[in-house]
C-alpha cells in the first residue's frame, strides 16, 4: 500500500477515498481576506463553512486584489471536500480574466486545512504521508551586519550557532557585500571582488559545519550571472538561487548551468507544472523551488513535485510567509518523495512569526521541523496575535 501511495497521482486517490464518506455534508458559506501588517507578498484567506469548520490559507496577492477576485470564483455553496474539482474550476477558467494562481494558491491551502479539520486528520495524511517525520529547513543571513568584516562574520557565526533551532543552512545575498551600491543587471570587477571576499569571510567564520547558499533575486544578465556564480564557487555553496534576470525559462539558463559548478535553484515566482516543465525537461537547474502561495497551493505544488520526481529532480520550497504558509509547506514537504528542504523565517530575534500559534511554538531542532499533529494544518491561530498584527480599521472581509 505504501508503495502505491508513492506513485505520481496516487495521493489524490488516497484523499478521495478518505473524503468520500463525508462528501456533501458541509458547504462553504464565505471566503474572506485579511492583510497582516508584516505581509509584504500576500495576505491570509479564510474559508468558513455551515458546519463551523474554518480553514486558513496564504496567498501571493494583497487583500484588495483577493477581495476583488474571490466573488468571481463562485465558491460559496460548494462542498469544501471537492478540492480537485474546485482546483480545476479555478485554474481552468480564462474569462473574464486569466487565473490568478497566487490567489488560487491561498484558497487551495485553506481548502486542505478545512478538509483536514472535517476529517480530523493532518493534511500530510490526506496526501498519503507522511514519508518523513520531520522536515529539513533552512534560514537567512539577514542579520549578518558586514560581510566585508571578518570580525562581523565571526560575531554572526557565533550568534547562529547558539540558536536553539540549530539551523545548518543559511542563504545570503551578494547584495549584502555591496551596501549602498546599485546591484545588477551588470556586475563590475570591483563588485565581484567584494562579493568573493564577503562570502570567503562568511565561510571562514562558520567553518564547514554550516552550509551557505548564494541568494540572488533574478537581478543579473547572463554574463554577470556566470561571473557571480564563479566568484562564489570557492566556498562551495549549498546552491545558488535565482541568478538570471528572466524568471521564466530561456536558453540563458542552460548557458549558466553549463558554466557553473554550483547547484542551481530557481522557481519562487513560477506557477504550476507548465512553467516548471521546461526547466525540468531541459535540466536547466538542479533544484526547483516553488512557493506554495504562488505556484498553485498544495494541489498545484504536489503536481509539480510529481512531475519533477519522474526526472529525479529535487524540490525545495520557498517561503517568507507567516505560520500559515510555513505549516502548509511542511505538510507538503512531509508527503513528497523528492523533498530537498524548505525555507522559513522562524528562529528570528523575538520569535514573532512563531507566536501566531496559540497552542505552542513550532518546534525546530537540529534544523528539522517536527510535524504538526493536529487536524488540517495543525495551526490554531492566536486571536491576540491577529489583533496585534491587523492594521487599525481592518478586518476579515
Amino acid at each position: 500500500m505504501r508503495m502505491a501511495l508513492a506513485l505520481p497521482g496516487s495521493w489524490l486517490a488516497n484523499y478521495e477515498a478518505l473524503a468520500a464518506p463525508a462528501r456533501g455534508a458541509v458547504k462553504i458559506t464565505a471566503v474572506k481576506a485579511l492583510q497582516l501588517d508584516f505581509q509584504g507578498d500576500g495576505c491570509l484567506v479564510r474559508i468558513e463553512t455551515d458546519a463551523g469548520f474554518t480553514g486558513y490559507g496564504e496567498t501571493g496577492v494583497d487583500a484588495a486584489m483577493a477581495r476583488a477576485r474571490i466573488p468571481q470564483l463562485r465558491l460559496v455553496g460548494q462542498d469544501p471536500l471537492s478540492i480537485e474539482r474546485i482546483f480545476q474550476s479555478m485554474t481552468g477558467a480564462i474569462h473574464p480574466f486569466l487565473p490568478s494562481f497566487p490567489l488560487i494558491s491561498g484558497i487551495d491551502i485553506a481548502l486542505w486545512d478545512v478538509a483536514g479539520k472535517i476529517l480530523d486528520v493532518p493534511v500530510y495524511k490526506l496526501m498519503g504521508g507522511p514519508l518523513r517525520n520531520e522536515v529539513a529547513m533552512y534560514s537567512h543571513g539577514d542579520f549578518l551586519k558586514d560581510m566585508s568584516s571578518p570580525a562581523s562574520c565571526k560575531e554572526w557565526a557565533q550568534m547562529i550557532k547558539e540558536q536553539p533551532e540549530g539551523f545548518s543552512a543559511y542563504k545570503i545575498e551578494p547584495s549584502q557585500a555591496l551596501p549602498g551600491e546599485r546591484v545588477g543587471p551588470i556586475v563590475t570587477t570591483a563588485q565581484l571582488k567584494k562579493i568573493a571576499r564577503g562570502f570567503a569571510n562568511v565561510r571562514e567564520a562558520v567553518g564547514d559545519s554550516i552550509d551557505i547558499a548564494v541568494h540572488c533575486h533574478n537581478q543579473w544578465d547572463e554574463p554577470s550571472a556566470v561571473a557571480v556564480s564563479r566568484a562564489t564557487e570557492e566556498i562551495k555553496p549549498l546552491f545558488i538561487e535565482d541568478l538570471l534576470n528572466n524568471v521564466e525559462f530561456c536558453e540563458s539558463w542552460l548557458a549558466i548551468k553549463r558554466a557553473t559548478r554550483t547547484p542551481m535553484l530557481t522557481g519562487e515566482k513560477l506557477e504550476m507544472v507548465k512553467q516548471f516543465k521546461p526547466f525540468i525537461d531541459n535540466q536547466a537547474v538542479d533544484i526547483i523551488h516553488p512557493d506554495i502561495s504562488y505556484a498553485g497551493g498544495i494541489s498545484g505544488c504536489r503536481k509539480i513535485a510529481d512531475y519533477a520526481h519522474l526526472f529525479r529532480t529535487p524540490m525545495a520550497l520557498h517561503n517568507i510567509g507567516s505560520l500559515v504558509r510555513t505549516y502548509a509547506s511542511v505538510h507538503l514537504a512531509a508527503s513528497i518523495p523528492n523533498l530537498y528542504r524548505s525555507e522559513c523565517r522562524l528562529g528570528r530575534p523575538g520569535r514573532e512569526y512563531e507566536k501566531m500559534d496559540a497552542k505552542k511554538l513550532p518546534v525546530i531542532k537540529n534544523s528539522m521541523f517536527q510535524l504538526p499533529d493536529g487536524p488540517g494544518l495543525g495551526l490554531e491561530i492566536s486571536p491576540a496575535y491577529m489583533q496585534a498584527h491587523t492594521p487599525k480599521g481592518q478586518d476579515w472581509a
